[in-house]
């Protein structure tokens, strides 16, 4: 698998323009799925929340090129907006939460306001043109409860070419007017895009007020917290492009191999590669489709199968 990640990233079309990840609420460190091709890649990473801002000292000569903007990304051309730091950095939101349709929620207490203030803000448009980059091959946000909006606001030319972007929306009511699992969904899948993944996270519904005054020890209660059965709260979304769009050429289906074959969606990447190789003639396509058949094989010899197969006896039986 290294050696062909080698063979695609070092195609003359890919080394003049090379992968642009987008990380929207870039905390903590890389994205794990980026691990393999940072550093043939340029990211735009943004983060106002400086709290929890540690990957860019540690992490930035993963890449090929970092452009890092410590302001909000916004669907709005506004030099300042309110911003709402809570008592986790990772709930703090340019919305407001919503503290009333959380309360029922164990987690509620991480959603506490503890100030609000103006921040840096920039147009999500605006901060590709300041770093001259026309377009965008993976996006990733989790902006508590702005994905969708930030999405849209991209340029139509540079997001009908998005190969692969993930959301996380909430499910339940946590921020006032956020955009929703659901909302991303129905729009996603009306532009040419695919769900190849969804996780679904939770926590128990379960008040926090209850969990403090009835049960003794944080140790204990933190048990408590992962003990008990989470009900759904939040989802982590993957979509790919459908690759319907007639403009899209080699550089494109190269990626799109790679982007799925990182992501085990084998049968996706064989059809990218089966397409690529009517389409361009390339040998290196031959090359990918093999390993796509080659790990399509392999699945069956896990014996994934098998949950399937013992239902299906049950059935007759």
């Amino acid at each position: 698998m290294n050696e062909l990640i080698l063979k695609i990233l070092n195609e003359s079309v890919l080394k003049e323009k090379p992968p642009v990840l987008i990380d929207i609420g870039a905390s903590e460190k890389i994205h794990p799925k980026w691990e393999k091709i940072a550093k043939y890649s340029i990211c735009l990473a943004f983060d106002a929340d400086e709290r929890d801002f540690k990957f860019i000292e540690k992490e930035q000569s993963r890449f090929k090129k970092l452009y890092v903007y410590n302001s909000i990304a916004s669907d709005r051309d506004i030099n300042k907006t309110d911003f709402y730091l809570t008592k986790s950095p990772y709930c703090s939101s340019v919305l407001q939460p919503d503290l009333l349709r959380l309360k029922p929620y164990v987690h509620s207490n991480l959603f506490e306001i503890e100030k609000k203030v103006e921040l840096n803000s920039i147009h999500i448009q605006k901060a590709l043109d300041n770093a001259n980059l026309k377009y965008i091959d993976w996006f990733k946000t989790d902006s508590q409860g702005i994905d969708l909006r930030l999405f849209n606001s991209l340029d139509e030319k540079i997001r009908r070419k998005v190969i692969v972007a993930e959301f996380e929306p909430g499910i339940i009511d946590a921020y006032v007017d956020e955009d929703k699992l659901h909302s991303v969904l129905r729009e996603l899948s009306s532009r040419e895009f695919w769900l190849a993944d969804l996780i679904i996270k939770g926590v128990p519904r379960f008040p926090n007020e209850f969990l403090v005054s009835e049960f003794k020890g944080k140790l204990f209660r933190k048990l408590i917290k992962e003990s008990l059965k989470k009900s759904p709260g939040w989802g982590e979304m993957t979509f790919f492009n459908t690759f319907n769009n007639s403009e899209f050429d080699k550089r494109e289906y190269l990626l799109g191999w790679l982007f799925a074959t990182i992501q085990n969606h084998h049968p996706f990447a064989f059809v990218l590669a089966e397409t690529g190789l009517r389409k361009f003639n390339l040998e290196l396509f031959a090359e990918l489709k093999r390993y796509s058949k080659k790990k399509i094989k392999s699945e069956v010899f896990s014996l994934k199968f098998l949950p399937s197969l013992l239902d299906l006896i049950k059935k007759k039986l």
